[in-house]
């Protein structure tokens, strides 16, 4: 039991030792046990391969000839299973005869993965590698038959438990890249029918079998998700620098599973197909004998590459040695056709293609913005170039990203991924821009300053703007190309946390973008990254405020004067509900449904609405309102607060009301009834709804989920430059009722708000509120910072 407590580092060493240990107990206890004749005791799955990990469970096989009586028999099972379980460990264990084990493996496929690793340990060594290899025999003569269903338990699984190197508490055993997929590979070999790729398979088997040692020795249990609390401590057991390193490592192990899975199920499905189509043949042509062998065909795709067996490959006359070009033609070629670039092909690339000259010649450049181009089918073909190392050499700053980790579960990718899925996005949007080369190689590079530390938007332009020189875009290409890099937040940011009403906030973006080329390029971007982000990051609302930005941004580069928001007139509803709230002295309410397409017809979202509340202004309001809308379950996207002034004749007499518009989204089900959220605004106005106390039953009646702790609120003054007010933006976990709690802070603080923004990414909430004096001034800065701090007191 040393080695399942001992803090020795993970690796083969450990796991021999360890399961030599284990061979040596189980034997002499078989010795002890007296067995007859004609019985071995086997070591099957993984314990079969003396892959054991410090909480491993035990698959044993007590294989008999049927010689013994079986009460003898299953006696000395007794005597071999209660020890085991007397000690804790988990124990598969079954008592068969070799005719049974044959059986029960032709019936139940992981059965006969399982004996494919057979190991003796003690007894009948003879009967037991008899088994194996009648087992291996069984396997070789059936492949065709037990590999597609292989395959198909290796695509369920995946679809269960997800793709590992994308996944931020990945299963290390289920996950598709994991050790099941390397167990799979191994299967396959062993039928002879076809064999993975080798290149870094073992040392990636190795490194996923070292992290699963780590992870049962941190958490002293048998598991193998690699949970987010646990991946510091697997690290350190490890001696890596921290929990990114370990998953990058993890990640790239992965990756190469994954990558040889591909390849081989592929050349699976290939031999099959050739398989059940040569009877066919032989039938056609009349017999075997005087056969002719028929021609290889191959189909030209473009200069040194053809199609040939499904797959893009080099052709007879290409040299790749003096074709630098060659690596970016036939990728480009695969993915235009949608065909998978040959591992062979791909491995001959890397070995013997000559360098790029620095900047690429043009052949090159167009190559790259092709495949780019190619949409989907680009995917297979540049993780193909990834695998051999081709990607790296061409752009050397991808391999700070390749397969680093992005720490936000709204993020579905890796930062490598998640660049090539954005071009996939931005390829189906070439249509919207002038300029679709640079809009994909923008698309490629956006996030690449990410391996760098501080913002990854002014690092990123750093490297975009040296890479698209290297790629051979010339000096304003490349500086468009930086600036689309460095502002591709831009849009969406302030479209969700400005006020687009506010004439600072779009000169501000037309000063940054400076061109309409330019605009229309970070227009396109901005969606392809969202939509390759994941479902949680583009909406048809966002969708709407980013184009209303870019309409509004558009006028000013085209020399259009901006309207005066403070001479804009209230609406003819606006202004019939502040006269009825005037005359009644109560809130007037309106509720209207805002039509929204969702953008995916598989991911519904919920229906908007715009609410209008006018009253009688007073302390107060702004905490209400949010307070009222949290208890209804409703999500606020954006608030306007305005006072608007009537004359006498509008009225019983002059006077200022307060009219809030707000654009809101039920979290689920339908809207309520407007009646009803008026009734409970009057109750929260009058001090009989007790608002904090409703939401705090709320979130006692959910228990929280055990995970890594939300970091602290964080409130800032936003440098925007605003002359209408000052920009608060508060950065919080997201939670029913998070506005209401700001605005009760800021009417103790004695400050009005003019307007508020709210965004939600996941988790995270950021809320920008405009806020003033009481008097309608802007806040002095020191005064603006103690109002950040006490609001970031308040929240905390």
């Amino acid at each position: 039991m040393r080695l399942l407590r001992e803090k020795a580092p993970s690796g083969p060493e450990r796991r021999t030792a360890l399961a030599r240990l284990t061979d040596d107990w189980l034997a002499g206890l078989f010795a002890a046990a007296a067995p007859p004749k004609g019985v071995a005791l086997v070591a099957v799955g993984g314990y079969g391969r003396a892959e054991l990990s410090p909480r491993s469970d035990l698959d044993l096989l007590l294989l008999h000839d049927g010689s013994a009586p079986k009460e003898v028999v299953a006696a000395l099972a007794d005597r071999l299973w209660y020890p085991v379980w007397d000690l804790g460990i988990a124990l598969d264990h079954s008592v068969r005869t070799p005719a049974q084990a044959r059986a029960t493996a032709a019936e139940d496929l992981k059965a006969q993965l399982g004996l494919l690793d057979a190991r003796p340990l003690a007894g009948d060594t003879a009967l037991a590698a008899a088994l194996r290899s009648t087992v291996l025999a069984d396997w070789r003569n059936q492949a065709v038959r037990r590999l597609p269903e292989l395959a198909e338990l290796c695509r369920d699984r995946a679809e269960r438990a997800g793709e590992l190197r994308f996944l931020l508490e990945p299963d290390l055993k289920e996950a598709r890249g994991g050790l099941r997929d390397v167990q799979a590979l191994r299967a396959v070999a062993a039928s002879w029918l076809a064999d993975a790729p080798r290149d870094g398979l073992d040392t990636a088997r190795r490194r996923l079998l070292d992290a699963r040692d780590a992870l049962h020795l941190a958490t002293g249990r048998a598991t193998d998700r690699l949970a987010l609390q646990e991946q510091d401590a697997v690290a350190k057991e490890l001696g890596l620098l921290d929990a990114d390193t370990l998953l990058r490592e993890v990640y790239e192990a992965a990756g190469t599973v994954a990558y040889a899975s591909d390849v081989t199920w592929r050349e699976v499905g290939r031999v099959l197909k050739a398989r059940s189509a040569r009877p066919r043949l032989r039938t056609l042509l009349g017999g075997r004998s005087g056969e002719r062998k028929q021609p290889v065909e191959r189909t030209p795709l473009a200069e040194g590459v053809v199609e040939m067996d499904a797959e893009a490959v080099l052709a007879l006359t290409a040299r790749p040695e003096h074709d630098p070009a060659l690596p970016l033609r036939a990728a480009a070629a695969a993915a235009q056709h949608g065909l998978p670039l040959s591992p062979h092909a791909v491995r001959r690339l890397a070995a013997t293609a000559k360098p790029l000259p620095v900047p690429w010649p043009a052949e090159a450049r167009e190559a790259l913005v092709t495949l780019l181009g190619a949409g989907a089918p680009a995917v297979p073909v540049w993780e193909a170039l990834e695998a051999e190392g081709i990607v790296t050499r061409l752009l050397p700053d991808w391999e700070r990203v390749r397969h680093r980790p992005q720490r936000n579960p709204v993020h579905t990718w890796t930062v490598d991924r998640h660049l090539v899925e954005t071009a996939v996005r931005a390829a189906s949007l070439t249509r919207r821009v002038g300029r679709p080369d640079l809009l994909l190689v923008a698309a490629l590079l956006h996030d690449i300053g990410k391996g760098w530390p501080g913002d990854h938007s002014v690092a990123g332009e750093t490297i975009a703007r040296d890479l698209a020189a290297r790629i051979g875009f010339d000096r304003t290409d490349t500086a468009t190309v930086a600036t689309v890099v460095r502002h591709h937040l831009l849009l969406v940011e302030t479209a969700t946390r400005r006020d687009l009403d506010d004439p600072a906030t779009v000169q501000s973006v037309a000063a940054a973008v400076g061109t309409v080329g330019t605009l229309e390029l970070l227009h396109a971007l901005t969606e392809a990254d969202a939509l390759a982000t994941g479902p949680a990051a583009w909406s048809a609302w966002r969708a709407s405020l980013v184009a209303d930005l870019v309409k509004r941004v558009t006028g000013v580069l085209a020399g259009e004067p901006l309207p005066d928001p403070e001479a804009a007139a209230p609406s003819a509803e606006q202004e019939r509900l502040a006269v009825e709230a005037l005359r009644t002295g109560e809130p007037a309410l309106a509720l209207h449904t805002r039509g929204e397409q969702p953008l995916d017809p598989d991911e519904p979202e919920p229906v908007g609405a715009e609410l209008l509340v006018a009253l009688p202004d007073q302390p107060g309001v702004l905490p209400a309102v949010a307070g009222v809308l949290a208890l209804h379950r409703l999500t606020v996207r954006a608030a306007d607060l305005r006072a608007v002034e009537l004359p006498a004749e509008l009225g019983s007499g002059p006077g200022s009301v307060l009219v809030l518009a707000w654009r809101v989204a039920a979290e689920y089900g339908s809207l309520p009834q407007g009646h009803r959220l008026r009734a409970d605004l009057l109750r929260a106005l009058d001090g009989s709804l007790d608002i904090p106390a409703r939401l705090a039953e709320r979130e006692a009646a959910y228990p929280r989920r055990r995970g890594v702790p939300a970091p602290p609120p964080r409130v800032t003054v936003a440098p925007a430059d605003s002359r209408l007010a000052t920009v608060l933006e508060v950065r919080a976990q997201d939670a029913p009722g998070l506005l209401h709690r700001i605005g009760r802070a800021l009417e103790g603080a004695a400050v009005r708000v003019r307007s508020a923004h709210v965004s939600t990414l996941g988790a995270n909430a950021v809320d920008t509120l405009y806020v003033t004096r009481p008097d309608g001034s802007l806040l002095p800065d020191e005064e603006a910072i103690d109002l950040a701090r006490a609001l970031e007191a308040a929240l905390g």
